[in-house]
């Protein structure tokens, strides 16, 4: 199943949702600028695209015993809990992670006042990090992406607004069809998905980093109830449908 669109009304221009998806379009066009020219490391000889990532990437291993790691990095090692939330690994990460954010976190920041959303989305985004390092403290492959935050939005958006109608592709071999299913249908799955498939995204060759979902999501759910504007109703039991 694939979102397409929300049918809810944000009620205001969603300004921290756009400034965020160009910054992560910014910083992508600049990671493909980088190009795969290959530059002498310590670690060797690496593409640029690499380097960068090595150095702005969130390394567990070097948050856990804060110790930078080659190729060093003029930023503090904690910094990367937010760096690596805008660095992607090629055009179907970007392009999903993006297509999640625009979909839902505009009512989101509606629901929470644009400085609130920001703040929200980089503390769920750092949490779900955590998370990641928590079950992989001595990996040393850079753990990048948008989505542990974008989880968290995705969290919030369930809590807010769980009846709310969602335009979804669904496919399933030769049955393809767009339908309008409740949130709580498409993100209680999602969720479902990331607990069933989490322990295989572990391990020293990478992979999907499913426990920063996870975290990610979790956090966003309990943070809600702390960035919501007092006026918003979370929509826990009464049945609504927008």
């Amino acid at each position: 199943m694939i979102p397409l669109r929300d049918y809810r009304p944000s009620g205001a221009v969603p300004y921290v949702t756009l400034l965020l998806i160009i910054a992560n379009g910014l910083v992508f066009l600049y990671q493909q600028l980088l190009g795969s020219q290959f530059v002498p490391s310590p670690l060797g000889r690496i593409s640029q695209a690499d380097l960068f990532i090595l150095q702005y990437g969130l390394i567990p291993r070097e948050l856990v015993h804060m110790r930078d790691l080659p190729p060093l990095i003029p930023i503090p090692i904690w910094a990367t809990l937010f760096t690596s939330m805008f660095l992607h690994g090629g055009i179907a990460h970007i392009g999903g992670n993006m297509l999640y954010l625009w979909i839902f976190g505009d009512n989101v920041e509606g629901a929470m006042g644009h400085l609130k959303f920001l703040v929200f989305y980089l503390i769920c985004g750092a949490i779900a990090a955590l998370a990641q390092v928590a079950v992989s403290a001595n990996s040393t492959t850079p753990i990048i992406g948008a989505s542990g935050a974008i989880a968290g939005v995705l969290g919030a958006y369930l809590m807010l607004f769980p009846y709310s109608r969602i335009l979804t592709l669904v496919f399933f071999f030769f049955f393809i069809r767009l339908i309008q299913l409740p949130a709580m249908l498409i993100l209680g799955l999602w969720f479902i998905y990331q607990l069933i498939l989490a322990p295989t995204g572990l391990g020293p060759g990478g992979g999907v980093a499913f426990f920063a979902h996870i975290g990610g999501f979790v956090s966003g759910a309990l943070l809600v109830y702390l960035f919501k504007k007092s006026h918003v109703e979370v929509q826990l039991f009464r049945r609504r449908y927008y």
